[in-house]
């Protein structure tokens, strides 16, 4: 294959004293002429290898129905109101609905009647206490940049916005509703050049009045803020008496956690500063604090403390409610009433990332009961109405199950009813999923789901291994249009829990961030050898794929092990990792990674930068890397330089090619956006591993 022209550059910096070779730095800048040239001429030609794929339009009408099923958020309660997203075959985006106690539902926020278009989406929402007004928040083209507008729920009127510079905002409301805590950057002419994504800070904001009168509450002042790349949290309690801030350095797994009496002196006391921990506080109707923490427990514990007796604030005077489990990682909790008025804890945790259901008694007196309705599968959720009940919502969702509600109450402790199902646009294909352990190079043993037809490696087939293995993230079940979609071609789908997640807590995140970053490729090299070694497919026949931090995963395991996999999709990934943080939101994951400002941390990062490690004279997989033009937090210059790096140094046949869209970004798109990426995705990774089609119709 003849690829566009790339000029190396003879760029060798000395960083530490380390020789760090940059031959692509001009493909960094989107705006160098030779980037456009070179840009415009990848599009062609992979528009031109894309189109000539022979599954191509088979995997999009597959996906076209598939991606279309519905999808059911679970619902937050205010004063008999109920407030929900929801998605139905034929939608491009969910819309914000209410259900009003006589069960009547209105639409309140739908993203396709603000843009025909379908670039915007709805990045957040909070209804006030009462239920009488909701505070949401809209981005469009992809950018994130979300800006925070409130209407009256009664008329749909908007009452405020937008407020600009609300990217990742919670919004915590008085009782009232004329009130509200928000996080809010400051203005670009505010801070230092190249750091306006940063330096966030806590407000007290009015309804309607100008945010340039905000009252100033968090952000300013210790030593604390010297870091710009801040996150807050902010939560208050149903009276308005209390508040809760949070505030963690970028991604960092730790933070200083403040509480404030609203009806006293209003300051904000120390609750949790300066520990390596993270903590989530907040005080409920019965006047207690809450606590989920994995301070002193990896796997988390749910306690209580007094907030009027900061003595018990000390984790030593902690009480547990719910204990950490050997078995299980703490995932979410529900406070609910008893049958007999007593207050009760739903929770979930994940095991060996499936997750489960159990009751426990509000006053620590242990285990109530498991609920052994609940399918294996993912609990997205739980929730329960703030002012009291017995009832709670579970969202709910498997690899053939679309996000669903189910219900529980506390008079049949054992038993889920479904609540709200996600329709779906015809027939789910038949999947069976299997769960089996890989070893890893150090003996760690590394779970992995497998869906197949068959349920077993009759016979060696075409696989995708997908695995992400970073930020504490767990790869639960969930409905994917593009495992359906694979597996009803005849394919085989697998997902590996790695290390770098929480499938098993907070050590087990650990275990795969800084320094030990590389055990997480050396559990997803073992993943895919374990599918070659039971049967389920070959080395010619496995594909690898991942997004964004998974990205880098992909990446690493094509230049540490070109001979893995046949085929690799690498989507808005991470790749050159001496340089990563200083595009996008970079600087905030520095903690993850480890920062090439620090001689032994790079270090770290030289040992695994996919940029850093392509060799001339290798014969690489075949490699469709994905990228999006308005994505704001991982820069596609990276999927850029590794591009041009592996075709300059390739020898093999096949091909490397860059896919990129407009206004679209990193999270949430339109419907008929994922189908066309999914895809063409799909119809790839099929070519270059001899998927040959359907299995079953349809």
């Amino acid at each position: 294959m003849r690829y566009p022209e790339a000029p190396r550059l003879d760029l060798v910096e000395d960083l530490h004293g380390t020789p760090v070779a940059d031959p692509y730095r001009w493909l960094e800048d989107v705006e160098d002429p030779r980037t456009r040239a070179w840009t415009d001429a990848q599009d062609a030609l992979t528009t031109e290898a894309l189109a000539a794929l022979p599954l191509r339009a088979d995997f999009a009408a597959r996906l076209e129905r598939l991606v279309h099923a519905g999808a059911v958020g679970v619902p937050v309660h205010r004063r008999g109101r109920a407030f929900s997203t929801r998605r139905d075959p034929g939608q491009e985006h969910a819309v914000l609905r209410v259900r009003e106690p006589d069960g009547t539902v209105r639409v309140l926020v739908d993203p396709m009647a603000i843009d025909p278009a379908g670039t915007t989406t709805l990045d957040a929402w909070s209804p006030s206490w009462e239920g009488d007004r909701l505070a949401y928040q809209l981005s469009t083209g992809g950018d994130e940049e979300s800006r925070l507008y409130v209407l009256d729920v009664g008329t749909g009127e908007v009452l405020d916005g937008p407020v600009d510079r609300c990217r990742y905002s919670p919004v915590a409301w008085l009782p009232g509703g004329e009130e509200l805590f928000y996080v809010r950057r400051l203005a670009p002419d505010a801070v230092p050049a190249g750091e306006e994504q940063y330096h966030r800070r806590v407000w007290r904001h009015r309804v309607g009045a100008d945010p340039a009168d905000d009252v100033l509450v968090h952000g300013e002042g210790s030593r604390m803020y010297e870091d710009p790349t801040n996150y807050y949290g902010v939560r208050t309690s149903a009276d308005g008496r209390w508040l809760v801030v949070s505030a963690s350095a970028g991604t960092a797994p730790r933070d200083d956690v403040w509480l404030a009496d609203l009806a006293g002196d209003r300051a904000l006391r120390e609750l949790q500063v300066g520990v390596d921990a993270q903590t989530s506080a907040w005080v409920a109707r019965d006047g207690r604090l809450w606590l989920v923490s994995d301070r002193g427990a990896p796997r988390r514990r749910l306690a209580v403390a007094d907030p009027e007796v900061p003595a018990t604030w000390d984790v030593s005077a902690w009480r547990d409610v719910v204990p950490e489990q050997a078995d299980g990682v703490l995932a979410d909790v529900a406070l609910v009433d008893g049958p007999d008025g007593g207050l009760q804890v739903l929770a979930v945790h994940s095991v060996d990332a499936t997750d489960r259901l159990s009751v426990w008694a509000g006053d620590g007196a242990g285990r109530l009961a498991e609920v052994t309705a609940l399918p294996p599968g993912s609990v997205s959720g739980v929730s329960a109405p703030p002012d009291g009940g017995t009832a709670a919502w579970v969202g709910y969702t498997d690899y053939a199950t679309p996000p669903s509600v189910l219900r529980w109450n506390s008079a049949a402790p054992r038993d889920l009813a479904e609540d709200e199902r996600a329709p779906v646009a015809g027939d789910v294909p038949a999947v069976t999923v299997v769960e089996t352990h890989a070893t890893s190079a150090d003996g760690t043993p590394v779970h992995l789901f497998v869906l197949s037809q068959a349920g077993r490696p009759d016979t060696p087939r075409p696989t995708v291994l997908y695995g992400y293995g970073g930020f504490n993230v767990s790869l639960t079940p969930g409905y994917s249009a593009q495992a359906l979609s694979w597996v009803a071609a005849g394919g085989v789908w697998a997902v590996a829990n790695l290390r770098g997640g929480s499938e098993h807590g907070e050590q087990w995140h650990r275990a795969g961030m800084r320094e030990r970053k590389q055990n997480v490729f050396d559990d997803f090299a073992a993943a895919g050898e374990h599918l070659v070694a039971e049967g389920w497919t070959t080395s010619g026949q496995l594909a690898v794929m991942g997004g964004s931090n998974g990205g880098l995963l992909v990446g690493a395991t094509l230049t540490q092990r070109p001979d893995l996999a046949a085929a690799v999709v690498c989507s808005a990934p991470l790749l050159d990792m001496v340089r990563y943080e200083r595009f996008g939101l970079g600087r905030t994951w520095n903690d993850e990674y480890g920062t090439a400002e620090d001689p032994v941390e790079l270090g770290w990062l030289l040992g695994y930068s996919p940029y850093h490690r392509v060799r001339a004279g290798t014969a690489y997989p075949a490699v469709l890397f994905t990228t999006f033009e308005s994505d704001t937090r991982v820069d596609p210059l990276h999927a850029r330089k590794l591009a041009a790096a592996l075709q300059h140094a390739t020898t093999g046949p096949a091909p490397v090619l860059l896919r990129r869209e407009i206004s679209v970004g990193h999270g949430a798109r339109a419907v008929s956006r994922t189908v066309g990426l999914a895809a063409d995705q799909l119809a790839f990774l099929a070519a270059h591993t001899g998927l040959a089609g359907s299995r079953t119709p349809g």
